[in-house]
Order: C-alpha cells, then structure tokens, then sequence
C-alpha cells in the first residue's frame, strides 16, 4: 500500500524513540534516514529560501507538507514553474506523456516524498527514476481503464476505502501540526530524567532462547531459569523435557529495548538471565556482556526535541478522535448493537487515534523482549 494510503494509526509510530531501532522507518530516529523530494512546487509549500532559480539546492525545512513531512530534506531542482501561467507553466510541469495522459513533476514530488532510500547526492537521477515506475504504473492504469477495472465494484470499495483513509490522516496531520515545540526545560528534564538511554546508555550483548510452551508450565520453566548456573544447563532441561526451542544472538542499544524493561537490563550485570513471558511462550535472556555508549546532553537535544514534539502530535490527535466520539451520535445497528458501555470499553482496548509511545524505547521495541521481565538471575 502507497505510503498516502495508510490508516491513522500510523501516526502513532511518529512518537518513537529520538534514537529508535535501525530495522525500520523511524521519523524520529536517531539515524533516521529522511525523505528527499524534488521540489517544484510553489511557495505555500515549500519555503522560497528553498528554491531559488534554476539551481540545485537543499531546504531544511517543509512545514507545511500535506503528508507531515516537517523536518524533512527537500531537494529542490532548477525545474519551478512557480509564478508561471498558461502554456509555459504547463509544459514546464509535463515531464512525460504516456499515450495520451501526462505525468507532471508534481507527481514526481509527490512519489519522491513517499520513497524511501532516496540518492540526495543525484536528485536528477532519483526523479528520473520514479519517472520510469511512474510511466509503467500509468500504462497499466490505462490497460485496467480499457478494461473497465475501475467499474469493478470490489475496485471501487478499495478506491472508497483508499480516500476515507486518506482524508482521515490529512485531517489529524492538520490538527497535530499545532503542536509546540518544547522548552528547554522539558527537553533537560527528559535527558535527566532516562539515564539509560543517554547519560548511562549501553549496548546490550545478549543471547536468546524463544521457547514456545504450554502456558501452564511458565512457571515450571521460571524455576528452571532461576536455578540454572548458565544457558547450557536450561538447554539441558529444554532437551530433557523435550521443550522445542530456537536459540539466537543480537546486540541492541537501549534504545530499542522496551521501556518498561530498560531499568531492569541496566541493572543487570553480565551473565545474569532474564525471562521474558510472551502469550506465544517465553523467551530467556542472557546478558552476555554490555558496553557503555553514552550520549551526551548537547548530541541528545535534537533526538529529544524530535521525540516529544512527535508524541505532543500523537496526544492532540488522540485528543480530536476522543472529543468527535463524545459530541457525535454514534448508534450500532445489527449484529453490532451492543451495549454502551461494552462499546466504550472496545473503544479503549483498540485505540482509534495513534497513541504515543511511553517513551522513545517503547516504540522501539523488538523481537523477544517485547513483554515485561518475570524474573532476573
């Protein structure tokens, strides 16, 4: 699914950690890669600092963008048509004809901003390359035109759903943009307040094991953990019982550790055990070793500056789908119906506006380590 074509919670992913996990997108991340665009369009959208005459050059900011892009790389290249009218702005825009349809460069901009993994040092050469999928993606929108696919009822539901989904995101973009930058303060208070993710930060060296067993013998495997003098002995006792297993090994930063378990794997020294319960099984923890990494104060301030703004804009837009459901009347009907209050209670166990993370590792979270701690050895 195109990224303009995403349901609101995705939003929610904007309030991760300022130095979140390397495996995926991540706007706030602390290598966060960011979105380059080939800017042509006027202006409103585009600060005039950023696009000036025909040459090359490189906003640093795109406050206004439909899709959120605040804070994003803008390569803008020598092709604006801004301040043009008539035929010359029209054909300063075409940058294909494909029978008889057009692509123009806003397009380009457009499928620009939502690539990931843009070349920023050959704008050119990347919008020329959205060109070509741009080209082959509007011979197939003719072909399934001629066929008359866009008839198709089960089409046009996608097609429904596609701009419900896309108005619904424009909307909350619009009412989480007035969200404040933080002061100093807030930003100190966040730096002193998680040593573990800066100050006292550390790479965790860690070796897994996932098990994937009866609920009802967590707590015999629990015992098992916290008499066990190292890993080979609980996969002795895996073998035994005959436990299937899968075993691994990563290295990860705090920051992609769940908060709720960050203070606990700080405390940790190496070669204690950690077990972790998940609805699917357990997964054993054992710190291997970890090496301090610290980040100071003047380095953190941006990523944290990033964070809190992301999770101001998560809260207000959580806030206006709250405050619509309470001036609404919203009656379910059929096999729906259903009281008012196991209704609200629905609404609360399945958010409908994106929720911010608890903190920048929460959001960060993976694999095994996604549950609270059961025990430390």
């Amino acid at each position: 699914m195109p990224r303009g074509v995403v349901s609101s919670e995705e939003i929610e992913r904007e309030a991760v950690s300022p130095n979140g996990s390397a495996s995926r997108l991540r706007r706030g991340g602390l290598t966060a890669p960011p979105h380059f665009v080939v800017c042509v369009q006027c202006s409103c959208d585009v600060p005039s600092a950023a696009v000036r005459g025909n040459a090359v050059r490189v906003g640093l900011e795109m406050q206004n963008c439909w899709f959120g892009m605040t804070g994003a790389v803008v390569v803008a290249v020598g092709l604006s048509a801004c301040g043009q009218s008539g035929s010359a702005a029209s054909s300063t825009q075409v940058a294909a004809k494909v029978n008889a349809d057009e692509i123009t460069v806003h397009q380009i901009n457009t499928a620009l901003s939502q690539t990931r993994n843009v070349n920023a040092a050959d704008p050119r050469a990347a919008g020329a390359q959205v060109l070509e999928k741009l080209i082959d993606q509007q011979l197939l929108v003719q072909q399934a035109e001629a066929s008359h696919l866009d008839r198709d009822p089960r089409v046009l539901q996608v097609i429904d759903a596609s701009r419900r989904e896309i108005l619904a995101r424009a909307y909350l973009e619009q009412k989480a943009g007035a969200a404040a930058a933080p002061t100093d303060e807030a930003v100190d208070a966040y730096y002193r307040d998680n040593p573990a993710l800066f100050a006292e930060r550390r790479i965790y060296n860690l070796q897994e094991l996932s098990i994937r067993v009866d609920p009802a013998r967590h707590d015999e495997v629990k015992a098992q953990v916290e008499t066990a003098s190292s890993m080979q002995d609980i996969v002795a006792w895996l073998k035994a019982q005959g436990i299937q297993y899968s075993a691994g090994a990563s290295a990860k930063p705090a920051e992609q550790l769940p908060m709720e378990l960050l203070p606990r794997f700080a405390a940790m020294k190496d070669g204690q055990i950690a077990l972790v319960r998940q609805p699917q099984g357990i997964t054993i923890v054992h710190l291997a070793s970890a090496v301090a990494q610290p980040i100071d104060r003047e380095s953190a301030r941006p990523l944290i500056e990033k964070f809190l703004v992301n999770r101001e804009r998560a809260e207000l837009a959580r806030g206006e789908i709250k405050r619509l459901r309470e001036h609404s009347e919203i009656a379910y009907m059929g096999a729906f119906a259903r009281t008012e209050a196991s209704a609200a209670a629905s609404v609360q166990a399945a958010p409908t506006a994106p929720a911010a993370a608890e903190s920048p590792a929460a959001d960060a979270a993976t694999g095994a380590m996604e549950r609270g701690v059961a025990g430390l050895k």
